[in-house]
């Protein structure tokens, strides 16, 4: 009897919890922006190919070498709005998706769409920005996380997430740039 009491009340516990996170959930943020920089000892121009081209962004895409097993295909123009790309990947931290430029302004901004499937939507950017001595590039995410309360609990860990894999890309285009 004392055993179904106990049940009992830890049930009540846990329903009691469930909903004060689910309520707390409510007043997280909705969306979420993620952005990182880095100054390129290069011109704009010099930088923008390497951004205006889902091709040549995976030369320096923090995950295009994750798994060797992934598949990518592309369509559409080699450069500009209307370049996509689709993968597929069974590695969890790759997922399975796709990319398109949505926006191109040369020199400028690069802007694109990115469909994660069941993990949602996104709109990603890379601004370059002339400096004294090259180019700041910011890279940047925002993700709307709707109301469901997993989703805005994960919301305050993709800065963490997303943003270190932005410093490792942004290094990694950094070096390709100045390499020449």
């Amino acid at each position: 009897m004392r055993f179904l009491r106990f049940l009992g009340r830890l049930l009540v516990v846990l329903i009691g919890v469930a909903i004060i996170l689910a309520v707390v959930s409510l007043f997280l943020p909705r969306e979420v922006t993620v952005t990182r920089s880095i100054r390129v000892d290069a011109p704009p121009e010099e930088v923008f190919p390497h951004i205006d081209s889902l091709q040549q962004a995976q030369q320096w895409s923090p995950w295009s070498g994750i798994d060797p097993e992934m598949t990518v295909s592309f369509s559409g123009p080699e450069s500009g709005v209307g370049n996509r790309m689709e993968w597929t990947s069974a590695d969890p931290r790759v997922g399975s998706g796709s990319q398109e430029i949505t926006g191109s302004v040369p020199n400028e901004r690069v802007e694109t769409a990115l469909d994660f499937g069941d993990m949602g939507l996104a709109t990603a950017w890379l601004d370059l920005a002339a400096a004294t001595g090259g180019t700041d590039v910011t890279w940047g995410l925002r993700a709307d996380m709707g109301l469901n309360p997993v989703g805005r609990y994960m919301g305050l860990m993709m800065d963490r997430w997303v943003g270190a894999d932005y410093e490792r890309g942004l290094e990694r285009l950094k070096e390709i740039v100045e390499a020449g």
